[in-house]
């Protein structure tokens, strides 16, 4: 039987029919994505599933008892109080009673007589309505999302007060979750906690994402919202986007016909005298509806158009960072980095939550000096930056004065422009395009900034988190933009598939001050790095990364290689990590392997031999390496598979 049901469900804000005619069945068990481009009305969607939003018309059947939690895009400000009482606020007005006797426990152990006093009477009414069974219910949730109880939630980062926000609703063991763009603002390990959590849940999950990697996951099956219609696809990008196009074209050439007969009719009525006279009246009714179809029918959105403006060459050395440490007084968040980074070069930035990574960006474009250490800047840079808090963008003003900074024309690409036509390009329409920033969504935020950002000649571009919020088709023709950009790209960002498709070597920060290259993106980085990042916990996330001294660090010899982490003796349950490191090995050993016959493919190449020496031997060295990294991921892989048997 089906936990939810929505039948012809409509609804409209003013003119514009967000939902039209909606029909979906939700069944126990399934993970469903909800896809499509920002302002087709999918967190909508998500609210009247919720009940929090009443549609206009239609019928929704919901199962008897049925338990639906719902985690937002934006948590609420005014949030006080432990993660022990935000999460047992989930549990309603017994929820209230279990936060009085834990912090009353709390007094009393600290030697308090009136609480404990105080206790007794609370502890009654506990176990009038069985409260303890829900107090482990609570302590269970808390060991099981990693989270200290007794921390106060202001203190906490954005990423962990997700973390937070969702054990709240999870507690009160929902049969249907919903989650509206959940992996926003989180670093990769708390998305990898997140995906292992829901791929092991057995609720019914519904979720608005447009992180690729985190959908082809988890979905069973994708929903695209467009125009107010569910399209079903199944749970493959590939396929999703292979279907798509296909609707897409038949619905092309549907219009094209309607509007061919429309265009007859039309010449028909018009007609002399004499036609007018001998005219079927049947004929002009039937002209009439065909108006009033063109009339109703809903467009397609068009596709954003980017494009860079031209940029003056940069030096070849763009920036060179010798033994640079960043941070601020008393606080060291990257220590001692050596970088080199050259025109044309796309470097990406990964690390959790706290390590530091936008504080390195200010540091390389010298928005911020180094604590020690150097920092070299090449000749004729011209940066642009794109910045996650979006402060360039003033609230008060308009979209069109934001882009325009007051002036009516803005030049592109060498030509002039007018600015409405320029942010059409950016699918803002001249009406939108005269609203306050402050009513804009994520999605559209970041499209403006985005506008912002190309106006500007540049041949340094920094990124720091753009793919937030974005739709899944503006993140890919980002993407292509990027790929083809001439000049010198650093971006941040936990969008895995993002940085496998646009950079070219990745700086891994580990949260304690480390810093370490590699060449590709995030499918290239080696195990012994991907699987701390994925394990990274709360100590990590929220803890500052201090580090010694920098003058300490200079004077310390270079650490040793971590030693491999055993594996566990034959007969004995996998720890969490060593099973962690079984699940992901066989992706791993997969990416390997086709990297390795990239690699060869690349070296069969005659045209390779007349080229550089430089490049033939760096191919044979990294051919070397991954052979390498492909032996020791096979032997942890059988010595971990015959562990666990």
């Amino acid at each position: 039987m089906a936990l939810l049901t929505l039948k012809s469900i409509r609804l409209a804000f003013g003119m514009a029919e967000l939902l039209d005619g909606v029909d979906l069945s939700l069944e126990p068990g399934e993970r469903v994505c909800i896809a499509g481009r920002n302002g087709e009305g999918k967190s909508t969607l998500l609210k009247i599933l919720a009940g929090r939003v009443q549609p206009d018309s239609g019928e929704i059947t919901r199962r008897d008892g049925l338990v639906t939690a719902f985690l937002s895009q934006e948590l609420p400000e005014d949030v006080h109080g432990s993660i022990f009482d935000v999460v047992a606020e989930g549990l309603g007005e017994s929820g209230l009673l279990l936060e009085r006797f834990h912090h009353l426990s709390l007094a009393a152990s600290a030697g308090d007589p009136e609480a404990l006093v105080a206790m007794g009477r609370v502890q009654a009414e506990l176990d009038a309505i069985d409260g303890w069974s829900l107090q482990n219910r609570v302590e269970a949730t808390l060991s099981r999302f990693e989270l200290p109880a007794d921390q106060p939630f202001a203190e906490l980062s954005g990423g962990l007060r997700r973390r937070v926000w969702l054990a709240r609703e999870l507690v009160r063991e929902p049969d249907l979750l919903l989650l509206d763009e959940p992996t926003n603002h989180l670093d990769i390990a708390a998305i990898g906690w997140l995906e292992n959590l829901l791929a092991g849940a057995s609720m019914t999950v519904v979720f608005i994402t447009h992180d690729r990697s985190f959908m082809e996951r988890l979905a069973t099956r994708i929903l695209e919202l467009d125009r107010g219609r569910l399209h079903e696809h199944p749970p493959s990008l590939d396929a999703f986007r292979q279907r798509q196009a296909e609707r897409l074209e038949t619905e092309a050439r549907q219009h094209a016909e309607f509007d061919r007969k429309l265009a007859r009719e039309e010449t028909w009525i018009r007609q002399g005298i004499k036609a007018r006279r001998t005219r079927n009246e049947g004929r002009v009714r039937a002209l009439e509806q065909l108006r009033r179809q063109r009339a109703a029918r809903r467009e397609r959105q068009g596709q954003v158009r980017l494009a860079l403006s031209p940029e003056q060459r940069s030096g070849k050395r763009v920036i060179e960072a010798e033994q640079a440490s960043f941070g601020y007084p008393g606080r060291t968040v990257v220590r001692a980095l050596d970088l080199l980074l050259q025109r044309g070069d796309r470097l990406g930035i990964i690390g959790p939550n706290g390590a530091g990574k936008t504080t390195l960006l200010r540091g390389l474009i010298g928005e911020l000096p180094p604590l020690s250490g150097k920092v070299t800047q090449g000749t004729q840079l011209e940066i642009a930056y794109f910045d996650q808090t979006r402060a360039q963008l003033d609230e008060r003003a308009t979209v069109q004065d934001a882009v325009g900074e007051g002036r009516d024309r803005v030049t592109v690409n060498g030509n002039t422009r007018h600015v409405l036509s320029y942010l059409e390009d950016f699918l803002f329409p001249p009406a939108r395009s005269r609203q306050p920033v402050s009513a804009l969504s994520g999605g559209e935020r970041n499209r403006l900034l985005l506008a912002k950002l190309f106006l500007r000649p540049a041949n340094l571009l920094i990124l720091d988190e753009p793919t937030n919020d974005l739709d899944v088709e503006t993140l890919e023709l980002l993407e292509t933009l990027l790929i083809e950009y001439t000049g010198t790209i650093i971006v941040v960002s936990h969008d895995r598939a993002f940085l496998d498709n646009v950079v070219t070597s990745s700086l891994v920060l580990d949260g304690r001050g480390g810093a370490e290259e590699f060449v590709g993106g995030w499918s290239d980085l080696p195990e012994r790095v991907t699987a701390p990042l994925l394990q990274t916990g709360i100590d990590a996330m929220e803890q500052p990364a201090t580090g010694p001294s920098p003058e300490k660090a200079a004077a310390s010899p270079p650490p040793k290689p971590a030693p491999a982490v055993p594996a566990p003796p034959a007969g004995r349950k996998l720890s969490y990590r060593d099973a962690r490191e079984l699940e992901l090995l066989p992706g791993r050993i997969e990416a390997l392997e086709a990297r390795r016959e990239a690699l060869a493919a690349e070296l069969s190449d005659p045209d390779l031999f007349h080229g550089p020496t430089d490049r033939l031997s760096e191919l044979q060295q990294e051919l070397e390496a991954t052979e390498a990294g492909l032996a020791e991921a096979y032997r942890r892989w059988e010595f971990l598979e015959s562990a666990s048997e």
